[in-house]
């Protein structure tokens, strides 16, 4: 028997990297996973390398920019599987130019927009989306992938990304105090660098930079915060809500 078994997830984001990593831990546990992100055809293949039979893993494509895709996201994931109890919103972007950030002074507003939009706001559509079944069922899990950079300054990540991923921390304060009475937790897991193809396209030297401020000695794996998700999202976290795991392996200590 799994800790999730019986359980439904919808993770975000979940077509590679940390997203994908997630899906699988929480798949290999029990649950049926409901992968959600832009990519169909790479999501297709990632549900396949989840569960080749297809009954417990499923693709939905859309943005989660957009509130009539993650409609449809809540809507095809009670659907199939008739529940969801677990939200993993892990979607995000990190504009770089030439492998480095944009200064905040001169920042594109577009691109300051497009990154709050789908790093924050798509946080909010999809756990109103999913809310309503959590509330019903008088269960529910919510976990945000937040950052190192919502915990200090970064050099490397833009302004427009710390803004957004600290937007999730309050959020999911917010969340878990709304959410309580009805059995609904709400956390973040804060990953510092964590060797994903997003963090690939800062450079050799960003990620070597990184390293040195690491005391255990390395870089991160996806896997590394699929371990701390699992855990907020189990029902032994039931008395944990509003609280930040820190996956970083010593580079913030708070």
């Amino acid at each position: 028997m799994g800790r999730f078994d019986s359980r439904v997830a919808v993770v975000t984001g979940g077509q590679r990297g940390i997203g994908l990593a997630v899906a699988a831990r929480l798949c290999e546990e029990g649950a049926s996973v409901v992968l959600f992100d832009l990519d169909e055809p790479q999501l297709e293949a990632a549900v396949a390398s989840l569960d080749a039979s297809g009954a417990r893993a499923m693709a939905v494509g859309g943005s989660v920019a957009s509130a009539a895709d993650t409609a449809r996201l809540a809507d095809a994931a009670v659907q199939r599987y008739g529940r969801i109890d677990i939200l993993v919103n892990n979607a995000g972007i990190s504009p770089k130019h030439g492998g480095v950030r944009a200064p905040t002074a001169t920042v594109d507003p577009d691109e300051w927009r497009r990154v709050l939009e789908i790093n924050l706001t798509g946080a909010l559509l999809c756990a109103q989306a999913c809310l309503p079944h959590m509330r019903r069922q008088r269960y529910g899990r919510i976990v945000n992938i937040a950052s190192q950079a919502a915990r200090m300054v970064s050099a490397i990540a833009g302004g427009h990304y710390a803004a957004s991923k600290s937007g999730l921390l309050s959020l999911a304060r917010t969340l878990a105090l709304e959410g309580g009475p009805d059995g609904i937790t709400a956390n973040c897991v804060a990953p510092g660098r964590i060797m994903t193809p997003m963090a690939a396209e800062a450079g050799a030297a960003a990620n070597a930079q990184y390293l040195q401020r690491i005391p255990v000695g390395r870089l991160g794996t996806p896997g590394d915060v699929a371990g701390a998700v699992a855990y907020l999202a189990s029902e032994e976290a039931g008395f944990v809500s509003g609280a930040i795991i820190d996956v970083n392996g010593g580079g913030y200590m708070p």
